[in-house]
């Protein structure tokens, strides 16, 4: 219809629409979901056996998609916004992304709060480097929510 010979583009969205802050919510919901699963388990008689099974079942299931959001949020930051220039100013973001890749998958595998607490030190980490690329100051916060751990924010 256009007989176009040639079709370019730079990325899948425009350029600047990233931000690491939907990874470090994703990890977060990890801690999260392994903290209210340790809380069940410890008040299972209570609650009877259907509630608590409905409630472990929600509890993972939400856990494992968090995980894998997590992990494809990050995957694509690096993918499409990590060039060479900012690789070779943060050699370090390689290894980073591995470990958030693995421990992305030992947050499905496992109930550890240690390995979900992790994942999100490492995700802050990669924000740290993202937003010094960017040009953006960043301070280290509480999350204003339930797990209340510490996330690494854009200074705006």
């Amino acid at each position: 219809m256009f007989k176009l010979k040639e079709v370019k583009a730079h990325c899948d969205v425009p350029c600047g629409i990233y931000d690491p802050i939907v990874a470090q919510i994703a990890a977060l919901s990890v801690v999260r979901m392994v903290d209210l699963m340790e809380v069940g388990v410890k008040t299972k008689e209570p609650l009877g056996e259907a509630l608590y099974q409905n409630n472990m079942s929600r509890y993972i299931a939400v856990k494992e998609t968090e995980a894998i959001k997590c992990k494809d949020e990050i995957a694509i930051i690096w993918g499409d916004f990590i060039k060479a220039p900012q690789i070779a100013d943060n050699p370090e973001i390689h290894t980073i992304v591995h470990n958030i890749m693995m421990l992305g998958g030992a947050a499905k595998q496992k109930v550890s709060r240690e390995k979900a607490m992790e994942l999100l030190a490492e995700v802050n980490k990669f924000a740290e480097i993202f937003w010094k690329i960017k040009g953006v100051k960043t301070k280290v916060a509480k999350s204003p929510y339930a797990p209340n751990e510490d996330v690494v924010y854009p200074v705006l």
